[in-house]
């Protein structure tokens, strides 16, 4: 660990004692959004300050196990010691390194899901199908909800473009690396010869904030269609113009919502999903310049980039922005995603110390 970086893990320790004693006090008891604040800073601090601790008393230990290789009737009981201790130190020394690394504000926000079908033809909206049924398998798993604001099915089967809105606790931190162009290659039903196609699928994560105040949209700027809703949900979907589809007019942007049964409800969906594209591709202009820096791209949402294949007659996955090769395909698709999204998470980490570190 640099000396700058244990600088700044007992500033936050001390910070920690601080928070503590103020929470104490009378002036922040009588203050609710004060004593809130700071509570949540206390358990924000509390698991730095904690292995900031477990690490002095490792490394007090192994200056005295150290101390301990002069005597000879303890020489092999502090060769043990000073092995176990040098492991424990430095593994507390890289999870403390990790928790400098800044948290992505939008890890909790809930996402707005787009998958579309790309080159393939109706093999690709199968495989778009595919994507998003694994996805939702995976967020089955996690006890999020998933809800469908828009699709439109493939002819056989799967869809050329499916919307959904995925809410629960950390979405946007797991599934924000999904994001670009998934490729697979497979044999498709409809091939009679038994050759393997290769086809794609797109997708984009988009964090749902609770107030995006960075995208300003003037009312002029929106021109607003109804129609009737279409799929499930019984004779008054189909007898009222409950679907809304809202243009944004200086950007082309284009989105429907037709989930819920009000007009209204669907209307504030919309609004929130236009803004969070918005949001999208105002962040992808400022991130541009750091795309090099940065091999997940997070953030970039590039789509033209091929972030991953899924080659089904080897039960083969690989995810090309970190190396990444799974022979558990089918799992995978089943919706065990952790092991790449975990993989994917750590890599990140890395990243980001990296630059941590080089900017210390």
């Amino acid at each position: 660990m640099s000396p700058s970086i244990r600088r700044k893990l007992e500033a936050l320790a001390e910070r920690k004692v601080e928070v503590e004693r103020l929470l104490a006090s009378p002036e922040v008891l009588a203050d609710q959004n004060q004593f809130r604040a700071l509570s949540r800073e206390y358990a924000e601090l509390s698991p730095i300050a904690d292995q900031m601790a477990a690490l002095d008393s490792a490394e007090a230990g192994l200056r005295q196990a150290r101390v301990m290789l002069d005597d000879p009737e303890l020489r092999e009981l502090a060769e043990l010691e000073i092995s176990d201790l040098t492991e424990q130190v430095a593994r507390l020394d890289q999870a403390l390194s990790l928790m400098l690394v800044p948290k992505d504000p939008r890890d909790d926000a809930s996402v707005f899901l787009e998958v579309r079908a790309g080159t393939g033809g109706d093999e690709a909206a199968i495989f778009a199908g595919d994507l998003f049924r694994m996805y939702t398998r995976y967020a089955e798993r996690r006890r999020w909800l998933v809800e469908v604001l828009s699709a439109n099915p493939g002819e056989h089967g799967g869809f050329k473009e499916v919307v959904a809105r995925v809410e629960g606790q950390g979405v946007f931190g797991c599934l924000k690396f999904e994001s670009g162009t998934h490729r697979v290659q497979r044999v498709p039903e409809t091939e009679a010869q038994g050759r393997i196609h290769t086809s794609a699928a797109t997708v984009a994560v988009l964090p749902e904030m609770d107030l995006i105040d960075d995208v300003t949209i003037n009312p002029a700027d929106l021109k607003f269609d109804t129609f009737r809703a279409s799929g499930a949900g019984g004779q008054h979907v189909n007898k009222t113009e409950s679907a809304i589809r809202v243009t944004h007019l200086p950007s082309g942007i284009v989105v429907e919502c037709q989930d819920e049964r009000s007009q209204h409800k669907n209307r504030a969906r919309a609004l929130s999903l236009l803004k969070a594209r918005l949001l999208d591709e105002q962040q992808q202009k400022q991130t541009a310049a750091q795309t090099e820096l940065r091999r997940l791209q997070v953030g970039s949402g590039d789509r033209s980039q091929r972030i991953r294949t899924y080659n089904f007659p080897q039960g083969r996955l690989t995810d090309h922005r970190i190396n990444l090769t799974l022979y558990s395909l089918e799992q995978i698709v089943q919706g065990d995603l952790g092991p790449v999204i975990e993989a994917l998470q750590t890599e990140h980490r890395a990243d980001e110390l990296k630059l941590l570190t080089e900017a210390a």
